[in-house]
């Protein structure tokens, strides 16, 4: 579907949140307490990086550019606001200006998934609420870890259960043990998969005896599992997961797609060589070199990637040189 983009100023998300909500409405992403939502989240999301100008302000030119690249992608659709979109370093006026952004110039078939997860459970009812209205289909919502001593499973689990009861749209949740410390336990996903407005989860720390267990476990829930990476995005294909929401898709977003395919077709020995060729690229852009080394591999492929925001240094000259090279020796460069 072509890409239709006319971009408003970013300081208008109340005006764009009036001219979706009819759409919305139509689509049904409004259930009535107890009924479960049926959005299908199998197919690849790209976790979108935040471009930023020269002077670290956000660059909402760049953003529409990249999403106009991004079209011809078979993406399921995206998201913004996750680890990869320098989620912590944006201000609460930009989030919502992001999204609001992504919103309009993503067809209506694509699904935005927006990260709304905060510290307090009052604080992420509220984004999550405005996350909403700037037009997200669905909320990402990963755990609270400041106070990780006290993250308990039943912590956990009343947090995102309070968060999903009161959100208009469907929950994801969304655990990245690298970045939090905090893996969230597994019967703590099984008991919030029972509830009607959690969808499903990101599972971003690479246990696979954990992922096949979820799908497993849940098979009567209609609870969806997605690989938080795309190294071992084959494999959760292969346990029953849905979908993959890789930072690799930034950069192979096409090649990521066609894994994919194979995987629903049952061309295992295919998917299997691809699967091979990404695991190396995909630990350079998030273990090894993390955002500056996603934002520039982004370069390299035809998109805008930039600076990042400080804290947050650029490669060095010897880890651009090793970064260029894990591409390059995998056959993608």
């Amino acid at each position: 579907m072509a890409l239709s983009i006319r971009l408003a100023s970013p300081l208008q998300p109340a005006l764009a949140a009036l001219c979706r909500a009819a759409p919305r409405q139509h689509r049904g992403l409004s259930t009535p307490s107890g009924q479960r939502h049926t959005l299908d989240l199998g197919g690849i999301f790209p976790p979108l990086a935040t471009p930023f100008s020269s002077t670290r302000e956000v660059d909402y030119a760049q953003l529409e550019e990249n999403l106009c690249r991004y079209a011809s992608i078979p993406f399921r659709g995206l998201v913004v606001l996750g680890s990869n979109g320098e989620y912590p370093y944006l201000a609460p006026r930009e989030r919502l200006e992001v999204v609001s952004c992504v919103r309009r110039a993503l067809p209506r078939d694509r699904l935005l998934l927006a990260g709304s997860g905060c510290e307090s459970t009052q604080a992420t009812i509220e984004l999550t609420s405005s996350m909403a209205e700037a037009g997200a289909d669905m909320a990402l919502v990963v755990t609270p870890c400041y106070y990780r001593g006290a993250m308990t499973s039943a912590a956990l689990v009343q947090h995102y259960t309070e968060v999903a009861d009161a959100s208009p749209i469907p929950v994801v949740l969304y655990s990245v043990p690298a970045n939090t410390g905090i893996d969230l336990p597994l019967e703590a996903v099984l008991t919030l998969a029972q509830h009607p407005n959690i969808l499903g989860i990101k599972d971003s720390g690479g246990d696979i005896t954990r992922m096949g267990l979820m799908v497993h476990k849940t098979r009567q829930e209609d609870f969806q599992v997605l690989a938080g990476s795309a190294g071992f995005l084959l494999a959760s294909y292969a346990l029953g997961a849905s979908g993959g929401i890789c930072a690799l898709a930034n950069v192979l977003g096409a090649p990521l797609c066609q894994l994919d395919h194979l995987c629903r077709e049952g061309r295992w020995k295919e998917a299997r060589d691809l699967q091979h060729r990404f695991i190396e690229p995909n630990t350079a852009v998030t273990r090894r070199f993390g955002i500056p080394g996603l934002k520039k591999a982004m370069e390299w492929f035809g998109y805008y990637g930039g600076p990042c925001r400080a804290p947050l240094a650029p490669l060095t000259p010897p880890q651009l040189e090793e970064l260029r090279g894990t591409f390059s020796t995998n056959g993608w460069l």
